[in-house]
């Protein structure tokens, strides 16, 4: 299966180059003698008015065979005007452009088709406003975004989408709150594409200049667990860190705005509180997982009758700041942190919100903190220092990396709004398609950018050992799993082929330069030197991908030649 997988993905995708030059050719009335899928040998041909259809034994390349007159082909005289030269200059170089810009093209019908299924989505309602971010005190948890920057939207991807097109921009919501419609006009901030979290440093292709506008809303309201004060009414009554609330009085409730709501109208008089408790199974599947199972359980809550908040009246606040793992080889075990405890200072400063404990730690990595948190054990406030572990390691190109590991955890799980489907899936997909071919077209540019810079070794390029195994891994998960390869390698394929070698698209579009310079054709003679010089360029690329191939499975074929051998 993997053969046949190989064969499909390099074949479909030389028959997309090879269609772009026919499909321009043909339109600009260029006589096409041969299109050919394939080299050697021919399996099947087939005879068109004046074209030949070809399919070879080897599926590794193709071409379209255009008639010109500097070759022996012999010219009619009727068709002299309908010879690759005898067209003007712009249009052959749009047949040359054809090839590598279907291959470009191309992935953005690849992509509709995966996208055209997506569903159901989020919907456009704020779950959460992170604290210190400018959505801050002007939108809130259960406003529902109608429109931003005046463009209707059905889900919370179209949101993040056009947020993220606006850095340090005006941004203009369009909400829906408390049965009317408000504008709320917010500048988004202006953050580093890649600077969310990622475990791993910086990498070379990563683009230091891509940066993309945030609010700080996410999408999906905390379920309702809890994080419980010691000698409070909540611990009285038998409730703990890290239940889940399920029933108040009888109505359930499924976030903890909702638990807000049933324990703020409630001034001293007792009703049942329903729960669910995780208890964690040690040594889960032999080891291999974490697995918690959740007892379920009921208490008797007698709130106190003082006004205040539910916090002040029950001791039952939002889990956000409470830890539940602490690896014990971590620097913050080392500094005291015990799961159960809450985080309060970072610093000196009050932290409002686990994000904003991460985002300190994550912008100062390199430097040493100070922490304070209040112990579940004792009640007491503790404090300890930390620093962030910094692990350094080069992949197998040789690249160097950092991995800054965070280590401790928290848990609050979230409860979406009911899904959606979207409101205009065509218009969804497509515009989806387009925004990731362009994704994975930078991406792949940056690449070769590296590559020149010698910020990237050659010790990174692939070659058809890898491409056959890619291939079979990926058809055998799935059809979006090969397509998705299909559309990256359709990529990779168009912008190789526009580099300015002889022998490839590129190499022809500089000599038209060179042709529109000198107002003629460059000599035949130096045009066939660069021909061979551009296929040896090519010839010397295609060994050291090659070599790559083999160096990266040599123990392994070792390996099997000396089990073959006895």
């Amino acid at each position: 299966m993997d053969l046949f997988y190989f064969v499909i993905l390099v074949s479909s995708l030389i028959f997309v180059h090879e269609l772009g030059h026919f499909l321009l050719a043909k339109a600009f009335g260029v006589k096409v003698l041969t299109f050919s899928l394939g080299f050697g040998p021919k399996v099947l041909r087939l005879r068109g008015r004046e074209t030949e259809y070809c399919v070879g034994v080897l599926p590794l390349g193709g071409y379209v065979k255009m008639l010109e007159a500097s070759k022996t082909d012999a010219v009619l005289p009727e068709d002299r005007q309908r010879t690759f030269e005898s067209l003007p200059a712009y249009k052959r170089v749009l047949i040359v452009l054809g090839g590598p810009l279907m291959n470009i093209l191309f992935p953005v019908l690849l992509y509709f088709t995966v996208f055209v299924g997506d569903g159901p989505f989020l919907p456009p309602t704020i779950g959460v406003v992170l604290p210190g971010h400018p959505a801050e005190g002007k939108l809130f948890p259960g406003d529902r975004v109608m429109a931003v920057n005046g463009e209707e939207i059905g889900t919370f991807d179209e949101l993040k989408r056009i947020v993220a097109k606006n850095p340090a921009k005006p941004v203009t919501f369009k909400v829906f709150r408390d049965y009317r419609h408000v504008e709320v006009e917010i500048v988004a901030s202006e953050t580093l594409a890649n600077a969310f979290f990622s475990e791993t440093e910086q990498s070379p292709l990563d683009n230091p200049d891509e940066r993309i506008g945030t609010v700080g809303i996410q999408p999906s309201a905390p379920a309702a667990v809890i994080g419980v004060q010691a000698d409070s009414p909540a611990y009285r009554a038998g409730l703990r860190t890290f239940d889940v609330i399920t029933h108040v009085g009888g109505r359930r409730v499924e976030r903890y705005l909702e638990l807000e709501r049933e324990l703020d109208g409630n001034h001293g008089e007792t009703v049942p509180v329903n729960y669910l408790r995780p208890s964690e199974v040690p040594d889960a599947l032999g080891g291999l997982a974490e697995m918690a199972v959740f007892e379920a359980g009921v208490v008797a809550l007698t709130p106190a009758p003082h006004a205040g908040s539910a916090l002040e009246r029950t001791g039952i606040e939002l889990a956000d700041m409470y830890v539940s793992q602490v690896p014990e080889d971590s620097y913050l075990y080392r500094a005291g942190l015990r799961p159960g405890d809450k985080i309060l200072r970072l610093d000196e400063q009050p932290v409002p919100a686990w994000s904003a404990f991460r985002e300190r730690v994550w912008a100062e990595r390199d430097s040493a903190h100070r922490i304070e948190f209040l112990s579940e054990r004792d009640g007491r406030v503790r404090s300890g220092t930390f620093q962030m572990r910094r692990e350094d390691f080069s992949d197998e190109h040789g690249q160097s990396f950092a991995r800054y590991v965070f280590g401790v955890r928290h848990w609050v799980p979230l409860a979406p709004a009911g899904w959606v489907e979207h409101p205009y899936p065509v218009r969804y997909a497509l515009s989806k398609a387009v925004a990731e071919t362009i994704d994975v077209t930078h991406f792949i540019l940056v690449g070769m950018r590296r590559l020149l810079e010698g910020r990237l070794s050659l010790d990174t390029l692939s070659g058809p050992i890898t491409l056959y195994e890619v291939a079979g891994e990926e058809g055998r998960k799935g059809t979006d799993y090969f397509i998705w390869v299909m559309a990256l390698i359709s990529i990779n394929l168009g912008l190789f082929n526009l580099l300015p070698i002889p022998a490839l698209d590129g190499g022809h579009l500089l000599f038209f330069v060179f042709e529109a310079v000198m107002r003629r054709p460059l000599p035949l003679r130096v045009r066939e030197v660069a021909h061979i010089v551009g296929m040896t360029i090519v010839i010397c690329l295609m060994a050291v991908a090659f070599k790559n191939d083999l160096e990266k499975r040599w123990d392994l074929l070792i390996g099997q030649v000396r089990e073959l051998s006895g």
